[in-house]
């Protein structure tokens, strides 16, 4: 058994790996922490998330001593801030742990990308370049060899995986950039309060625009430039995107579908719906993403849903480390 600990434990994404870690037949729960003046440290996890009492009553602890929980963990989740995962990935690295990294911290590649678009100076470039990115259905072969795994963001997960079968396959004209609308649920924002995200406050609005740091995460990894706004919608969880494209001239609806098929009827968590098209409520509490497109002359519009604390944060990231230690994919998901 893995012994397993999550550092962020507290928050809603810590809170679902804390559930699979215990469902998962390989690990074992090692530890929760937060840091040292977290309001949540002392506390139970099922005193913090009601759902996981009489299920999982482990306090969260203070992280006081990174190395040596590191010394006594062999996998790390940090579902942490950026500048907590730039600092603390690279000590629990040194201590031979593996390390699944929900945050930003190594996702991107790039001079001056961190100090643009994060606000901070990278100083990790070492780790920076052996980490595997975590888009786990088109990056299996690094996740299986690499000791950091960068876990792609939420609205990332949605666009690159209704956008790179078509690159993948040349079906996509790049003169035109693809068009991103994709809306998310508030736990998006995390779980401390603020007006941003208080539930009362929140319209359907878009923000970000033209500025969003998940655009450039999604032009690095597709190697494509796109438009990408992202929008907040009055709902609680999960994500839909809309994406517009323009196919070179002559491609036709079954190249499309072919496309399509050949990137993921062997991938587990991705489900392609047809005339069925995606809706959040199909894919909230579940590991899936649910793909389906409409093809008119040489646009294509392609949707996907996906729930954005699961597929886009905690269940990709054990999806990763399935796929990284050669367990069944979605073991512990389902």
């Amino acid at each position: 058994m893995l012994k397993t600990t999550i550092i962020g434990a507290s928050g809603y994404t810590g809170a679902e790996l804390a559930l699979m870690v215990q469902k998962h037949p390989k690990l074992t729960l090692s530890g929760l922490y937060v840091s040292a003046n977290s309001v949540d440290a002392g506390k139970s996890i099922g005193q913090l998330h009601g759902k996981l009492a009489g299920v999982i009553d482990m306090p969260v602890q203070p992280l006081t001593d990174v190395a040596k929980v590191a010394q006594e963990s062999d996998v790390i989740f940090l579902a942490t801030a950026h500048e907590v995962s730039h600092d603390l990935a690279p000590i629990f690295l040194e201590n031979d742990c593996q390390v699944f990294d929900l945050s930003g911290a190594f996702r991107v590649k790039g001079e001056g990308f961190y100090q643009k678009f994060y606000g901070f100076e990278h100083q990790h470039s070492g780790w920076l370049d052996q980490a595997a990115y975590g888009l786990a259905e088109w990056n299996a072969e690094a996740i299986k060899q690499a000791q950091l795994v960068a876990v792609a963001g939420c609205y990332t997960t949605a666009a690159q995986l209704s956008i790179r079968p078509l690159i993948e396959e040349k079906l996509l004209d790049g003169s035109q950039w693809p068009v991103i609308n994709a809306t998310s649920g508030v736990s998006g924002a995390g779980r401390k309060a603020s007006m941003v995200n208080s539930f009362c406050e929140v319209s359907l609005q878009a923000y970000g625009v033209f500025n969003h740091r998940h655009q450039p995460e999604i032009v690095s990894h597709l190697s494509q430039d796109v438009i990408f706004t992202p929008h907040l919608g009055n709902f609680k969880r999960g994500i839909l995107a809309t994406t517009t494209m323009k196919l070179v001239e002559g491609v036709t609806e079954e190249q499309v579908q072919a496309a399509f098929e050949k990137a993921y009827l062997s991938k587990p968590a991705v489900r392609l719906t047809g005339d069925d098209l995606p809706r959040i409520q199909n894919v909230e509490y579940t590991p899936f993403c649910d793909i389906a497109w409409k093809v008119q002359g040489e646009h294509i519009i392609v949707i996907s849903a996906i729930d954005n604390l699961l597929k886009g944060a905690s269940s990709q990231a054990m999806q990763c480390l399935n796929i990284h230690y050669g367990f069944d994919e979605l073991a512990s998901l389902l």
